[in-house]
């Protein structure tokens, strides 16, 4: 899972939803249609040079933001690797609840550990 292709999509997928842009947004700023867009967010194509600067031009970020290596990866990140993989739309959806609910989970989990700190 620590392939270049897997870090950088995980990095550009973490970034484009804090900055609440579209994966639609994306796909038009780079200038490419959507099954493209979609496939680098999975990590399933690679990224090329011109492509990283293009992506970093858009979400305002220096390359080097969207190839470094985080400290720990979520486990939810699995799901964002296979939300494209599936077919059926109603599959999607679910992948993407279950995103959310453990994005909900984890923000409570780090809530709970700051404030054990204090």
């Amino acid at each position: 899972m620590n392939d270049s292709n897997m870090i950088i999509a995980r990095n550009v997928f973490t970034l484009l939803k804090k900055q609440n842009k579209k994966r639609i947004d994306f796909a038009e700023a780079l200038q490419i249609d959507k099954q493209i867009a979609n496939r680098m967010l999975s990590g399933a194509c690679m990224i090329n040079g011109i492509k990283l600067k293009q992506i970093s031009d858009f979400l305002g970020v220096e390359m080097e933001e969207l190839t470094k290596i985080s400290e720990y990866v979520l486990e939810a990140d699995v799901i964002h690797t296979f939300i494209e993989k599936v077919e059926s739309e109603q599959a999607k959806n679910t992948l993407q609840i279950a995103d959310k609910l453990s994005d909900m989970i984890l923000f409570h989990s780090k809530v709970r550990e700051n404030g054990a700190e204090i």
